[in-house]
């Protein structure tokens, strides 16, 4: 006849209801490595295109640098307010870390405004030749990107309120997943920006 041994009993009944790995930072940092590699993805057919179709005579397709330098400068400052932000947030002054993610959504709000004057001001369409339409798909892309980030950050704005929020310096994990893919973001635009517009 087989015992059971309470005192085992008890520690699993603990172990199940107890406290849990949290996976929610793998499952982030997993999903913008994929996200990562489909950039790379783009990055690798438009460097393919240029170096082995380059463009025919008569092409005009050189592009302005002070929208995309402009953008570059929005993206980085919006980091460092985040940055503060989240500062903000630890130090328990949700009002002061809501002015900062109200600046950030700012910038990024700035930054589409920026990308779409850029697109009607380019010599070329989207379905005139492959290069215009990869060059079309990355920033389109990553401006879609973009507008989700900023999307998120209104959320965490809303979220960090101090009455009825759910964010806090308590609950610091939603802020920090929004921040993490903000960076993400900033850091794809600038290899974006290398490649295509400095290359």
């Amino acid at each position: 006849m087989t015992t059971i041994n309470p005192k085992k009993l008890e520690n699993s009944s603990n172990e199940d209801n107890g406290h849990h790995e949290d996976f929610r930072l793998f499952g982030l940092i997993t999903f913008l490595i994929a996200d990562g590699m489909t950039f790379a993805g783009f990055f690798a057919a438009y460097l393919t295109y240029k170096a082995v179709n380059p463009l025919p005579d008569g092409a005009i397709y050189e592009l302005e640098l002070p929208i995309p330098t402009i953008n570059t400068i929005l993206l980085l400052v919006s980091s460092a307010t985040f940055h503060k932000a989240g500062k903000a947030l630890l130090k328990k002054n949700n009002v002061e870390s809501q002015k900062w993610l109200l600046i950030t959504a700012v910038l990024g709000i700035s930054f589409l405004i920026c990308q779409l004057f850029e697109y009607f001001h380019l010599p070329f369409g989207l379905t005139d030749n492959l290069f215009a339409s990869t060059f079309y798909a990355l920033t389109g892309f990553h401006g879609l990107h973009v507008t989700l980030g900023t999307l998120m950050i209104l959320i965490i704005l809303w979220q960090t309120r101090i009455e009825g929020g759910r964010i806090s310096y308590k609950n610091m994990f939603p802020f920090e997943a929004v921040e993490l893919y903000w960076h993400f973001v900033d850091g794809i635009w600038v290899i974006l920006f290398i490649i295509l517009y400095l290359l």
